[in-house]
């Protein structure tokens, strides 16, 4: 029969209509929303950055007319956290155009017939520092960077030093 029996109780989790679950995905990890090309992003979201450099000056100009302690700490707070990312994104930039010189290097020597050389991480580093200290050289800064570093690594063996306490 269609209807049941009213003497039999019913199940406790009885499903009268079967409830489809909605899944839910994740865009960043799921392969139907594309393949994340840093270069394309770039290119697609290159008009933010002349939105961001608005917004900079905007809060330099108010940091300079803004009389409140606690305010200005905010927009002097604001500022610095932008212009890291303002360097931190030039940084990326650089690291990969560097890349991208390797890439064009070894598809050059790959056309002439030669085997593709990959650098490792390690030999990627020194070329990376080689190219920071030409940097600071060229800005006058090499001397002062060479100090602290200096200092940094003084203060480090001082601490593996066994101190006069122990002695």
């Amino acid at each position: 029969p269609l209807e049941m029996s009213a003497k039999k109780p019913v199940p406790f989790l009885r499903q009268v209509v079967p409830v489809r679950k909605k899944v839910q995905r994740d865009p960043r990890f799921d392969d139907l929303s594309g393949e994340y090309k840093p270069e394309i992003f770039m290119k697609t979201y290159s008009f933010l950055d002349s939105i961001k450099k608005q917004e900079k000056e905007m809060v330099q100009k108010q940091l300079k007319k803004c009389r409140n302690v606690e305010q200005k700490e905010k927009l002097q707070r604001l500022l610095n956290r932008m212009t890291q990312q303002e360097q931190a994104q030039k940084k990326q930039q650089k690291l990969r155009e560097r890349e991208l010189s390797l890439k064009r290097q070894q598809r050059e020597l790959a056309k002439q017939g030669k085997k593709p050389f990959f650098l490792k991480k390690s030999e990627k580093r020194k070329l990376e520092l080689a190219e920071k200290y030409a940097e600071l050289k060229r800005s006058g800064k090499l001397e002062s960077f060479l100090n602290k570093k200096r200092k940094r690594n003084a203060i480090k063996d001082k601490r593996h030093l066994p101190s006069q306490k122990n002695l």
